[in-house]
């Protein structure tokens, strides 16, 4: 084992000192191949559980190099996986089969029993979690539900996750018989952090089914005891908690960027104007961040499911319609910015991007400015030059036959052969090396505004961002 395997396993013990032995007389059984199945299964083994993780294995293996850029969870994850802590099995094609795996003997020869299990694996089930997204496209509704209904094992508490249309959780739990019923939304996962994220949650909400019930997951009593914040109640109020959290952030994020419009004609820098805003303790600091919107997953399913929500009880909601034109329409703007500075004359043009993930820290575009800006750059036959550290193996395999697309190592490798630079996510701990950028004297159009006032007002050539300028 690697040194630094070593340290992060010596790392996650002294975090989690309440840790056994790995050999539980149960498991805990997951099914799904999010990246929140994958970080429940590490968190729950580096608790002292044994996991039988079931996933589509293309999937899952897709999922796994897809978050390479998460350094401690990998390096968790492969360990566990050698240890047999954490052990993957294909998803069956049906919710009967893998029930039946705990509920039979070893020795039957149904078929249905998975033929790499060890004969002397346990079979009590500590708990069954079910990662609504990732099963939905293998397994129906009335299927699963009833093949738990079918089940010997009506103590074992069942807990699903995953953004769904309100209520929906909330009826499938009246249509299982069981009482141990909950819901967990990952309102606290950061991309970048998920293992410590979920060990140390910053908001821990639990959806239950029967009231006050959540003595029943006792596995899970680590990670509710480590929460900052913590709230129990009927799953109809979490499922409505969830979207009212994720739409009220991306209400934030759209408001800021509106006003960063109004402060471009003002002359106004809106760093500035958010910075006094959270001095305001009825505001707050977090999302006031003017720049091209908001991406990944998350923000942009909730907000979908919420609209269908709405849909569905014939309820018009002009907020959370302008909240997505807003997000949809800033990241074309810092385009639009790069065009009026040059007149429209930018065919043929050589560019540089920093950054291409969704947010600082994360590997994934989803959902990202990257997409639309190289696509209307690429339209102009304009040569893009792209440095993002952690997001490019996920842009090589996007666009693997694009050749306007160079993926370069360094952000100044080759800055001589540009004439523009835009700045899509730029971690806060990196320095700028503003001397570099100022013997090309070329523009910035930063749609992150992650420039300094000071390191603006040292630039030799123009600064464009986002309600902010030279």
């Amino acid at each position: 084992m690697s040194a630094d395997v070593t340290d992060k396993q010596n790392d996650e013990s002294k975090a989690n000192p309440l840790k056994n032995s790995i050999m539980n007389a149960s498991v805990c059984v997951l099914v799904g191949h999010s990246i929140e199945a994958i970080t429940s299964a590490v968190v729950l083994a580096s608790l002292g559980q044994r996991i039988h993780l079931y996933a589509d294995s293309a999937l899952l293996k897709q999922q796994i190099q897809q978050y390479g850029f998460e350094h401690h969870l990998q390096a968790l994850w492969q360990m566990y996986e050698q240890q047999h802590i954490i052990v993957s099995h294909a998803l069956p094609d049906n919710a009967d089969k893998l029930i039946q795996r705990y509920e039979k003997p070893n020795c039957d020869n149904s078929g249905d029993v998975d033929e790499n299990s060890d004969s002397d694996e346990p079979q009590t089930v500590a708990l069954y979690w079910l990662f609504l997204n990732s099963i939905q496209s293998v397994w129906t509704e009335d299927s699963w539900v009833t093949a738990f209904n079918h089940s010997h094992q009506q103590a074992t508490p069942l807990i699903m996750s995953g953004i769904e249309q309100l209520g929906r959780v909330t009826a499938l739990a009246q249509r299982l018989q069981r009482a141990w019923v909950y819901y967990i939304p990952f309102v606290f996962l950061q991309d970048g952090d998920a293992y410590s994220s979920m060990l140390n949650p910053s908001l821990w909400l639990l959806g239950e089914k029967t009231a006050d019930s959540s003595q029943h997951l006792e596995v899970l009593k680590p990670i509710m005891q480590h929460a900052r914040a913590a709230h129990y109640t009927d799953i109809a109020t979490i499922e409505f908690a969830r979207s009212s959290i994720m739409a009220m952030l991306a209400t934030r994020v759209s408001f800021m960027n509106e006003m960063s419009r109004l402060a471009d004609s003002q002359q106004v820098d809106i760093k500035q104007v958010s910075h006094i805003m959270g001095l305001d303790e009825r505001v707050g600091s977090s999302y006031l961040q003017a720049g091209w919107g908001f991406g990944g997953n998350t923000l942009p399913t909730e907000l979908s499911k919420l609209q269908q929500s709405s849909a569905s009880h014939s309820l018009d909601m002009p907020l959370l319609h302008s909240i997505m034109h807003i997000n949809e329409d800033q990241k074309e703007l810092i385009f639009r910015k790069f065009w009026q500075y040059f007149n429209g004359f930018i065919d043929n043009r050589t560019v540089m991007i920093w950054g291409g993930s969704y947010k600082t820290g994360s590997g994934r575009t989803a959902g990202s400015a990257i997409h639309p800006l190289l696509a209307l750059l690429w339209s102009y036959n304009i040569r893009t030059l792209v440095y993002s550290d952690k997001a490019q193996p996920e842009l090589a395999a996007l666009y693997p036959q694009q050749p306007l697309l160079e993926l370069i190592a360094s952000p100044y490798q080759q800055l001589n052969e540009a004439q523009a630079i835009f700045i899509m996510s730029w971690a806060p701990q990196e320095q700028l090396d503003i001397a570099k950028i100022n013997q090309q004297a070329m523009p910035i159009f930063d749609a992150r505004n992650a420039l300094t006032r000071r390191q603006i007002n040292h630039l030799v050539g123009d600064y464009m961002g986002i309600g902010r300028s030279k």
